[in-house]
């Protein structure tokens, strides 16, 4: 066999030696990357559908919220139609969906990473708030419910507006 030939073969093994484990690191780097914008888009779901979840919630205590006399049913109405929790939720979503759809491919891990806390942190504020609203509209409920009861009770003449 031909020196030139040996040659050839010796620098093409040490040249595919060198490649392979470079084409592996950009390989394996890539799937990372396509992991990570996975988890971001997998955390916006979850929001998006917590989102639906307290929407639904919301529009059920206006139901709820309509049976409380006076005063303190317009209150607790305008605190529910201006609930800023879910705006907020709504707003962070949309921008983070914006900004997936224009600069997702191209971010950074460190970018992709922040994106999965700060959803992550809007999904857990959220959901204690959603929790907050549940315990305070329970109670609510069972007091209104109570007051409800003991009114039916009385006698008309006690009762106002009669």
């Amino acid at each position: 066999m031909p020196d030139w030939l040996l040659q050839s073969l010796a620098l093409l093994l040490a040249v595919s030696g060198l490649v392979l484990p470079f084409w592996a690191v950009l390989r394996w780097r890539r799937q990372r990357q396509e992991m990570r914008l996975r988890a971001v888009l997998d955390h916006a779901d979850q929001l998006q559908a917590l989102l639906a979840t307290a929407s639904q919630r919301m529009a059920d205590w206006h139901g709820r919220v309509g049976r409380l006399a006076g005063d303190l049913g317009s209150g607790a109405q305008r605190a529910l139609d201006n609930e800023p929790l879910i705006h907020e939720a709504r707003r962070d979503l949309l921008q983070h969906r914006l900004w997936l759809q224009e600069k997702g491919l191209s971010a950074s891990a460190r970018e992709l990473e922040d994106a999965i806390l700060a959803l992550s942190r809007v999904h857990a504020r959220l959901e204690a708030g959603l929790q907050a609203l549940d315990s305070a509209g329970d109670a609510l409920a069972q007091a209104t419910d109570v007051a409800q009861a003991a009114a039916r009770r009385e006698p008309p003449s006690l009762r106002r507006g009669a």
